[in-house]
């Protein structure tokens, strides 16, 4: 019972859900002393949440069907005690939530025309899992995860929020479709051998071990580069460029001194957010 009941904590596993709050926040921080609709945003990056739950609950039983990830322990599948029906139901009332949420958002400001953005991505975050040969399974999966959490999400909570598709708007997509393809990344090396048994072309299966962590660093970098380039183009305080800076110093520190982990990037880009968000509100 005691065994089941970890393994059901494990498969919530809610430090990976930061890569769809953040997003949310680094809206927050990078509009500065803009105004921005902050319930929009809230519910908005909610719906961001339900839709990312929904695609690693769908991640799961596509891997389970097909061979991958077999000995992966935090999976929706051994949550549900392997009955596919309820995954893949679990799996379908997230993405509604999500999607309705998401409309809800939509309807109440107005901007039906981030539909023409929006559907696509969601609709590729789909085909990512979806079908005998999902996206995840081919040379374009990291494509797909970078469009989708770059331009898809950061993109689209940026312009609900009532902000202009202006530079700030292109460095905050580049550095989250960075991040997500990092943390993408830093997991694969583990899951080689199944991978590669189950015919799944991950870039550690075609790249290796070593050149997947490297990319995964680089990308953290290009990360953190780019959110201090759009909080110094957006005029921030001056303590708050430093506190992110300075933190983010240190996070890069850490992930180049460690085996790149999700939890430890996640854990590491949060805080450096996090804390600059907090010094942004007290200051403005």
């Amino acid at each position: 019972m005691k065994a089941n009941q970890f393994n059901r904590w494990q498969a919530l596993n809610p430090a990976l859900y930061l890569i769809s709050l953040l997003p949310g926040l680094a809206v927050v921080l990078l509009a500065g002393q803009q105004s921005y609709w902050l319930t929009g945003l809230s519910l908005a990056t909610l719906a961001v949440v339900f839709l990312q739950h929904a695609i690693n609950v769908i991640n799961d039983l596509s891997d389970w069907r097909l061979g991958a990830d077999a000995e992966k322990m935090d999976s929706w599948v051994r949550f549900h005690q392997q009955n596919m029906r309820v995954v893949a139901s679990h799996g379908f009332i997230s993405f509604l939530l999500g999607g309705f949420l998401g409309l809800a958002v939509l309807h109440i400001s107005g901007q039906y025309w981030l539909l023409l953005i929006a559907a696509p991505l969601i609709l590729l975050g789909y085909f990512y899992n979806a079908g005998e040969k999902p996206l995840s399974y081919t040379w374009v999966g990291e494509w797909v995860t970078g469009i989708c959490y770059g331009p898809g999400v950061f993109g689209c909570l940026w312009l609900v929020s009532g902000q202009s598709a202006d530079t700030t708007y292109v460095l905050g997509s580049v550095a989250f479709a960075a991040l997500s393809v990092a943390l993408l990344l830093s997991h694969q090396p583990p899951q080689i051998e199944t991978d590669r048994a189950a015919g799944k072309l991950s870039f550690a299966v075609r790249y290796g071990v070593k050149r997947t962590q490297r990319t995964a660093r680089d990308l953290f970098v290009v990360c953190c580069l780019a959110i201090m380039l759009a909080l110094y183009l957006s005029a921030s305080a001056l303590i708050v460029q430093t506190a992110y800076v300075s933190t983010s110093i240190v996070a890069v520190i850490v992930v180049y001194r460690l085996d790149p982990q999700p939890k430890i990037m996640l854990l590491a880009g949060s805080f450096s957010i996090v804390l600059a968000v907090i010094l942004s509100i007290v200051v403005y």
